[in-house]
């Protein structure tokens, strides 16, 4: 006689959400293509998804706009480098920074440079950290 198991019964509960953490988990399902019951059900099981409201405030509308990217949108900005001309131009006025002082325009660019690297940095390692929320295997950050 063959023995068939039936699978575990399942229970509903009902939970009030704070309406951010309801819009998050409502984007994040739009943008994996899932029933916000399954996202909500992903997040019960591994967490909720990373949260950028502990980002500095200059880079938190940016972050925030990737909880309702697609999968190939996160990996595209996962992989992005930086660009050379700007990483050579960063270096070249750091070295000079310690060695002489920097005009004006320069210490202004080499802030700008200082930002745009940070946000860069921060939106690849948020990509990356979604992804991984999402199910991904996500590579060591040399091979990305």
């Amino acid at each position: 006689m063959s023995h068939i198991t039936s699978p575990p019964p399942k229970r509903s509960i009902t939970v009030k959400l704070p309406e951010s953490l309801y819009l998050r988990l409502e984007q994040t399902a739009q943008a994996t293509r899932q029933s916000l019951q399954e996202t909500t059900l992903h997040a019960l099981q591994v967490g909720s998804p990373p949260t950028w409201e502990t980002a500095p405030a200059e880079f938190q509308a940016d972050l925030a706009a990737l909880d309702r990217m697609d999968d190939a949108s996160l990996w595209r900005i996962a992989r992005t480098q930086a660009d050379s001309t700007q990483t050579d131009r960063y270096q070249s006025l750091l070295d000079k920074h310690t060695n002489q002082t920097l005009s004006t325009q320069e210490q202004k660019e080499l802030k700008q440079l200082r930002a745009d690297f940070d946000r860069q940095m921060l939106l690849k390692a948020h990509a990356a950290v979604l992804l991984q929320w999402r199910g991904h295997q996500i590579p060591s950050a040399d091979k990305l």
